[in-house]
């Protein structure tokens, strides 16, 4: 297969006339200044494919519904718990496959799923005790995502409570038994497993160590995304959540801090020492106004940073790169805190390696030939420089996705679920009914 690129991101910056070819769905050359002769063209900007770092895919069913009363992060939450338990395999599917699908078409080509719905009502196992899992999977499958899987140990409803009702759902009981059923779900050739501590609110201190030895993938967890967990945890432990994880063990360069808002001089220290990454999903970030982490301390302490849409408020993972470098423009005062090249490299490359992609999210050889053609004639980015597309286009900008050579979406449809709008449409009105 070849593709001929009018423009397209190698390495840290926009090249002309660049020739992709590949064979069974990884690149085997990419040439700069090449005739477009016999290969399938594309025009505007060329992109690797976004990685979302951070997704709970049940959470698109809130959008649009959770806005009326305002509130906060925790009444947020109330709501999310009563949509969990609405879910069972055969819904969460549905709903699953059109979220990937929504993702697929704005140019991810791969989903890193933080998930903890794993039970029946009560915490009774189903037959199979991960056939929410097993959802998951088949759902990123149909919609032509790749998935890594990071199963999440959920065992306490805060420091020292016991699990609520919704929660029985999300539990194991035991960091040995989580393990026990994280290891009977099996990888294959588009899904990859990982774990999670879902945090330190949920995760008893004697339990963190076993939970990060129980799984050899990666190893994602929230981590101070509001001040309560930072003074329930300093009060209880007498440390920060990253003191508390850096205590145990947790801290390596196979772990990701997903959010990492709030947080001290020294946290950004052990995160950037160890060679722990942080994934910011901007835009949930702001829909629960959970505050601006400090993305750019992080980056220069030594931390790998990747981007996610968490509950999925919004699904564009151009708009998440654009409002990492504004969330930092409107703390610091200042323009250009994050450079083209970072940008790119969190919405690409660096997301695909916190899922254990490590040689996707490039135009390189060698890599996944997964390709995402952005117009430069809409209404968003006529007069743009190609090089600084990702500052003016959309998902709505994007055209042509390609998944290891396969061609996922065009204009806007799913090449093989169509209309996802209305996929979408029909999933989430199902639970609501």
């Amino acid at each position: 297969m070849r593709f001929w690129c009018e423009s397209a991101w190698v390495g840290d910056a926009v090249a002309r006339d660049v020739l992709v070819e590949a064979v069974d769905g990884i690149i085997t050359a990419v040439t700069v200044g090449a005739s477009p002769e016999g290969a399938e063209r594309l025009g505007g900007l060329v992109l690797p494919g976004f990685a979302n770092a951070h997704s709970h895919a049940f959470h698109r069913a809130l959008r649009g519904r959770t806005h009326g009363d305002g509130g906060t992060f925790w009444t947020w939450r109330s709501g999310m718990y009563a949509l969990a338990q609405r879910l069972e395999p055969d819904s969460y599917l549905a709903l699953a496959r059109a979220a990937y699908a929504e993702m697929a078409i704005a140019g991810v080509t791969c989903v890193g799923e933080f998930h903890y719905l794993h039970h029946a009502a009560g915490g009774r196992a189903y037959a199979d005790p991960n056939a929410m899992g097993e959802a998951l999977r088949q759902a990123a499958s149909e919609a032509g995502v790749r998935l890594t899987l990071l199963d999440t140990c959920y065992l306490a409803g805060g420091i020292g409570e016991p699990l609520n009702e919704t929660q029985l759902r999300f539990g194991d009981q035991s960091a040995e038994r989580w393990a026990s059923r994280v290891a009977a779900f099996k990888e294959d050739a588009n899904t990859r497993v990982g774990g999670a501590i879902h945090s330190v609110r949920a995760v008893p201190r004697a339990a963190l160590g076993e939970v990060a030895s129980g799984v050899a993938g990666p190893l994602h967890v929230h981590l101070s995304e509001q001040p309560a967990e930072n003074v329930a945890c300093q009060a209880a432990y007498g440390l920060t959540p990253t003191g508390l994880l850096h205590e145990a063990g947790v801290l390596s360069p196979r772990t990701v801090a997903v959010h990492a808002t709030h947080l001290t001089a020294h946290d950004i220290k052990l995160l950037g020492d160890t060679g722990t990454g942080a994934c910011f999903c901007p835009t949930t970030e702001a829909d629960l106004a959970d505050g601006i982490g400090p993305a750019r301390e992080l980056v220069d302490a030594g931390s790998p940073l990747s981007l996610g849409s968490d509950q999925h408020a919004v699904v564009d993972p151009i708009l998440e790169a654009r409002a990492l470098e504004h969330g930092e423009r409107l703390r610091t005062g200042s323009r250009g805190r994050f450079t083209l090249a970072e940008l790119m490299t969190a919405s690409t490359a660096a997301g695909h390696s916190a899922l254990g992609w490590s040689s996707a999210g490039k135009i390189a050889v060698g890599s996944p030939c997964d390709l995402v053609q952005v117009r430069l004639d809409s209404p968003r980015t006529a007069g743009s420089l190609p090089s600084q597309a990702l500052l003016s286009a959309s998902a709505s900008d994007v055209d042509t996705v390609i998944n290891s050579g396969v061609v996922v979406a065009r204009g806007g449809r799913h090449e093989r679920l169509g209309d996802v709008g209305q996929l979408l449409k029909d999933a989430i009105e199902g639970l609501w009914a």
